[in-house]
């Protein structure tokens, strides 16, 4: 079940597991996804389908997990993919902005989370991945709305991840770095660089399948960046703010 049909990261997942599985893809438009559908069956996909699925229309959210999983069984795994970069000069100053970056980066993602993991508790099985990032170890100025709701969802991640032991229910938190795709293009374009440690979007997902199939409850991808966000917390703030990312 991959929440966010178009993510490239979710997408890549989605495939190395696919094989000889059912594969839902949720996106706002489901009917343009037929090379997310062709890439699944390629992968080796049993059947794909494709649902309606707006992030930020929160009040959908419980039917329609409740829907998928009277219309295909029980989830195996659960992949949450969606969310937007929003551009973090404009969100200092454009409450619009910075309240939509909010909403789809934490508000939605906990809109998913919360009736997923009841329905999955009820099935007593599966996984669910959750993808925060290196942004939100340490909130830095160049990106700070964009890095608090990775901050906040990484806490709320972790604490529903405690819930779960016990239940029959695995949540693996992904912390990627820096990732090179669709979704870091635009702010590339504008002359910004890969940060150190960056990745690609296969990167990305050959560490989560590794970890789901290990069983982990937290990767970080690559694994430095642990290090690294232990470095962060000892920069001084008087040198942190100063920062260019």
């Amino acid at each position: 079940m991959l929440f966010g049909g178009r993510s490239e990261i979710g997408v890549e997942v989605a495939a190395r597991i696919a094989n000889g599985r059912t594969v839902v893809l949720a996106a706002r438009r489901p009917d343009d996804l037929a090379a997310q559908q062709q890439r699944m069956r390629d992968a080796g996909a049993t059947a794909v389908h494709c649902v309606h699925f707006d992030a930020n229309d929160t009040d959908s959210h419980p039917a329609l997990i409740d829907q998928i999983v009277a219309d295909h069984g029980p989830i195996g795994v659960a992949v949450i993919a969606f969310g937007i970069l929003g551009d973090g000069p404009r969100a200092e100053t454009d409450h619009a902005h910075a309240l939509e970056i909010v909403h789809t980066d934490y508000v939605a993602q906990i809109s998913v989370l919360t009736p997923l993991a009841v329905a999955m508790r009820a099935q007593r099985s599966g996984s669910i991945v959750v993808f925060s990032s290196i942004a939100g170890a340490r909130v830095r100025r160049a990106n700070y709305v964009y890095g608090s709701t990775k901050a906040g969802l990484d806490g709320f991640a972790s604490g529903l991840s405690d819930a779960l032991h016990g239940s029959g229910v695995d949540l693996l938190l992904a912390r990627p770095g820096f990732v090179i795709g669709q979704m870091t293009k635009e702010l590339m374009a504008t002359g910004v660089k890969p940060a150190p440690l960056s990745i690609t979007a296969p990167q990305a997902a050959d560490g989560v399948v590794k970890a789901l199939r290990r069983g982990r409850r937290v990767v970080w991808i690559p694994g430095v960046l642990g290090l690294v966000s232990f470095v962060f917390r000892l920069v001084p703030q008087s040198i942190w703010r100063r920062l260019p990312r």
